[in-house]
């Protein structure tokens, strides 16, 4: 899929065997990101990121604080959140459908580098 917009291209892969169920979320599935521009990238990001669908963001990033991981980006939108791996490697975390913005999620800055 390409983003003109967004200056990306992102590849979803699955195992042959996973396809049906990776279409009806029921398997795993990986999303690659290709950015088109030149970019410098350090510290984990050099190849992109990985991505991951989610149930419901806030439980997982509460879930995830709770265990000590930093939430770099916040999902101050319901929709988006990044962390970042032991080895730094950034990782995002989408919604599964939608949810309203919500405190205490909406005012929390970012933190680091995603």
């Amino acid at each position: 899929m390409e983003n003109e917009k967004g200056r990306f291209t992102l590849v979803f892969l699955a195992a042959p065997e996973d396809v049906e169920l990776a279409k009806a979320r029921k398997a795993p599935l990986v999303e690659l990101t290709y950015n088109w521009d030149d970019e410098e990238y350090g510290g984990g990001r050099n190849f992109g990121h990985l991505a991951y669908r989610v149930d419901d963001i806030y439980e997982t990033c509460q879930r995830l604080m709770d265990m000590g991981v930093t939430i770099n980006r916040p999902p101050r939108d319901g929709h988006m959140a990044f962390v970042r791996s032991p080895d730094n490697i950034s990782i995002e975390l989408l919604q599964d459908g939608d949810l309203p913005p919500a405190e205490p999620w909406v005012s929390m800055p970012n933190v680091g580098a995603w």
